[in-house]
Parts: structure tokens; C-alpha cells; sequence
């Protein structure tokens, strides 16, 4: 008998083929897949050691290949590249925005570091329980890790018990300024109407560049003072970010400038087409406020 990690061990009465008990093994203690096995079972949600008995076989469901449609989240076959899927992006990134080690994690939920491993690393769908226990881990919840919600704006979460809310000083903007590849500008259309519009920008020194198209409603923004803001909203622990910048922009006319511009840029423009007009905007005015739990003073400070 050999398993991976995702497998189901069944144990089925050998008179009747009627099913007793199954469970997903999440551990394994030979690398070549030989018994024993650690299984969650479905009916207690425990985790046993188990050494098979005749009466147990084990349930294989093969990865497919992309773009079958299948999200079984079985293990792939041994040499093939890792290829997590979204939730095991979303639960990679929960986990490192709390610092924890993937051992650190997988002890507090209760897994082995192996099946957390695969979890994280292929497409798959561990039951309900096993991703309550995670999202409680790390703060969050099961709809979240399988990405519930994605297309909601931000701050859907309760508001921080103690929220503490800093002021930023201008070399703090500056840094958060140049982690951010999508920033909103504010301009005014023709007629007087205000428009808000998000580009994907660049920083090149102290000035804050981004791209559109020649008569767009972006393209207003030269020869007037513009506002500039940048944002970034952990919807796990209900804190952020966000810097505005306000300053006179300028349309790129310098054939040389544009193309170096665009050779260094990280990024091409998310709504795509030609998109060859560079705006520049030095700011004049620089402020931002980051909104985080306060402080506990210990008792002999108070």
C-alpha cells in the first residue's frame, strides 16, 4: 500500500463493501509512501496514527493536468513544478504576513508541515474543518482563504478594537510611495467635472510618473496641479495605510526621457492598448496616516 498526502484512507466491511470510515491523510512517515499513515477522519475530524489493515485501501484521486477543470487538490505526480492554486496563494501570503513559520502554523492548526506544504503548493480542497482551523490561525476566515469576497471594496471587516491612527512624516510616504504599483490620480475633466481614475505608476526619484493615452480623461492632469493617493488596507487585521501627494504634472516631451521611461517601468499598463504618454508629478505636498491597533502600556507604565 502507498499514498500521498491528500489521499483517502477507507475502511469498508470485507462482507457487505459498505463503507465504515474514511479520512484524508495528512501525514506520512516513509517518503515512499508506505504505511503508517496520520489521518483526519471525516466523521470526528481527529487525527489518529494508523497502520492499515486488510480492510482499508486507499482512495487515489490523480491531479489532471491545467486547464482540465479539476480543483481535487491531489497531489502531483513526483518532478512536477509545484502549481498552487488560489487558496494556497491566499494562505501562503496569510501566513507570512504574520511571520510565522510554515512548522509555526502547521503546529497551532493541528496538520503535519507536509500535508500544510501541499496545501500551500497545489490545487486543493481540504475539508472544512482543516480550513476553519487555519483561518483561525491566522486570523482570518475560511471564505477569505478561498477568496470570498474578492470582488467587494476593501473595509468590509470590523473596525480594530484600539485603533491608533499616525500621522506619516514625508520620507515614511516617500518609502510606502515606492512599494505601490497602482495609485489613483485625481483630475478635472474638461467642463469642470472631477474625475478620480487609478494608473499603474512608476517612481523615478522624487517624482511619481504613470502613462495614458493622448486625450484620455488621465491626460488632463498636464499643466494642472493634480492630487496623487496610494493605499494599502489588510482586511485580516483591519489596519492600512495611505499617502497622498499634491503637486503641478507635466506631460513627457522628450523622446529620450519616454523611452527610458517605459524601458524601466515594472509594469505595463493593467487596461492595456498604446498607452505612450508619460505624466510626471513632483510633489509639493506629501502627508499620510496609517491606522493600527494602539499600544498596550504595560500596568507599571500607567
Amino acid at each position: 500500500m502507498r499514498a500521498h498526502v491528500g489521499d483517502q484512507l477507507v475502511i469498508e466491511s470485507p462482507s457487505t463493501g459498505a463503507a465504515k470510515r474514511d479520512g484524508e491523510i495528512i501525514g506520512l512517515h516513509h517518503e515512499d509512501g508506505t504505511p503508517p499513515y496520520d489521518v483526519r477522519w471525516s466523521d470526528t475530524d481527529e487525527v489518529t496514527l494508523v497502520f492499515p489493515g486488510p480492510d482499508a485501501h486507499v482512495h487515489h484521486i490523480e491531479q489532471e493536468e491545467p486547464g482540465a477543470g479539476s480543483d481535487t487538490g491531489r497531489p502531483a505526480p513526483r518532478g512536477r513544478t509545484p502549481n498552487p492554486g488560489d487558496m494556497g496563494r491566499r494562505l501562503a501570503a496569510a501566513r507570512r504576513r504574520h511571520g510565522l513559520s510554515r512548522e509555526e502554523t502547521a503546529a497551532r492548526a493541528r496538520m503535519s508541515p507536509d500535508y500544510l506544504a501541499y496545501l500551500e503548493e497545489h490545487p486543493a480542497d481540504p475539508t472544512a474543518a482543516t480550513l476553519t482551523r487555519l483561518a483561525d490561525v491566522l486570523g482570518t476566515t475560511a471564505t477569505a482563504l478561498r477568496g470570498g469576497g474578492a470582488d467587494l471594496p476593501p473595509g468590509q471587516g470590523h473596525a480594530l478594537l484600539r485603533p491608533e491612527v499616525t500621522d506619516l512624516d514625508p520620507d515614511t510616504c516617500r518609502a510606502l510611495l515606492s512599494t505601490h504599483g497602482v495609485g489613483r490620480v485625481g483630475v478635472t475633466e474638461s467642463g469642470g467635472r472631477p474625475a478620480i481614475v487609478p494608473v499603474n505608476y512608476e517612481i523615478v526619484d522624487d517624482t511619481i510618473a504613470f502613462r495614458t493615452e493622448p486625450g484620455s480623461v488621465v491626460a488632463a492632469a498636464a499643466g494642472t496641479e493634480v492630487a496623487f493617493e496610494v493605499d494599502h488596507v489588510d482586511e485580516t487585521l483591519s489596519q492600512g495605510w495611505s499617502v497622498l501627494a499634491v503637486g503641478p504634472a507635466n506631460a513627457v516631451t522628450d523622446a529620450g526621457t519616454a523611452r527610458r521611461l517605459t524601458e524601466n517601468a515594472h509594469t505595463t499598463p493593467w487596461v492595456g492598448g498604446a498607452r505612450e504618454l508619460w505624466i510626471t508629478l513632483r510633489p509639493a505636498r506629501l502627508t499620510g496616516r496609517r491606522i493600527a491597533p494602539a499600544e498596550r502600556q504595560d500596568a507599571g507604565d500607567r
